[in-house]
């Protein structure tokens, strides 16, 4: 089994006047141990990530690392459309202690498939952590080819991809082309986590495992045991609250519901907004039908 695997939590960064919230923070770390997460990824888009000082994004990182304490692994986010930014998040995770790396690239800059490939090379070739290429065109602009990837895969510390295309037919074609042993295929969505482990992946990075990491790990569990009509019971159970999570920008919605379940105050940094009254009161709904709340 890869180190990187199940229901991997997409962590929100949490705030308290206009400050990160350390106890809320470390208090979200020891709950998603106990309710059976199997790795974290703070500091990632859902963390916020664009609006951290360089200060909080290592903080958050390094506090997340001591609170785990070994007993689940952490991939930091680490990924810049600035290589040199990217190479130093690397290093400073590294020192941190973190497990692994989580980095996207592309967005704005709207490198060419050479220029996605020296990025990355650029990033592994200073630091030593396993890094996880975020391949998310909606967000970045630009898409990682399979044939990038299947070349990005022969260096050494390039291990696996979260991928966040929609494309369902990606992993299949990845894998025709990348015969790396251990090579992981995480979904980067939510909506696609079973589906996705039909194809070859082996878990999810998840928004929903924020407020229901129980479920999202019961879900994971249960594919990753060849028990794919049982998981699929309960992805339809949970489908509702995946799509509600981004009906606004994320991590709004996140965040919304992550205070209803008192781990955090709903406060995120412009440009996200509060979420508003429509789907708060849906989400709190949908929170209720899976006895969440």
């Amino acid at each position: 089994m890869q180190k990187f695997h199940g229901s991997i939590v997409a962590l929100v960064t949490p705030f308290k006047d206009g400050k990160v919230d350390e106890k809320a923070l470390e208090r979200m770390v020891e709950w998603h141990i106990a309710q059976g997460t199997h790795a974290i990824v703070p500091t990632g888009t859902t963390g916020e990530s664009p609006t951290l000082s360089e200060a909080e994004h290592t903080r958050v990182v390094k506090l997340v690392v001591e609170v785990a304490h070994g007993r689940i692994p952490v991939m930091a986010g680490a990924g810049s459309n600035n290589p040199i930014e990217a190479v130093h998040y690397s290093q400073e995770a590294e020192k941190a202690g973190a497990d692994a790396l989580l980095h996207v690239a592309g967005y704005y800059n709207k490198p060419s498939q050479d220029g996605l490939y020296a990025h990355f090379k650029m990033v592994h070739d200073n630091c030593s952590l396993p890094i996880f290429v975020y391949n998310i065109p909606g967000r970045a602009v630009v898409n990682v080819l399979p044939q990038t990837l299947a070349k990005l895969s022969e260096l050494p510390r390039i291990v696996g991809v979260k991928d966040a295309t929609g494309d369902l037919a990606r992993p299949w074609i990845e894998r025709t082309l990348i015969k790396k042993e251990g090579f992981t295929w995480l979904s980067g969505e939510d909506a696609t986590q079973v589906s996705y482990n039909v194809a070859g992946g082996v878990g999810c990075i998840s928004v929903t495992a924020n407020i229901a990491p129980a479920l999202v790990a019961k879900v994971q569990n249960l594919t990753l045991e060849n028990k794919w009509a049982e998981a699929r019971e309960l992805q339809d159970k949970l489908m509702p609250l995946h799509q509600l999570m981004f009906k606004e920008p994320s991590p709004a919605g996140a965040k919304y519901a992550a205070s209803l379940l008192g781990l955090c105050s709903e406060e995120a940094r412009l440009p996200i907004m509060p979420l508003s009254e429509k789907w708060r009161a849906e989400i709190k709904s949908e929170m209720q039908k899976l006895e969440l709340i």
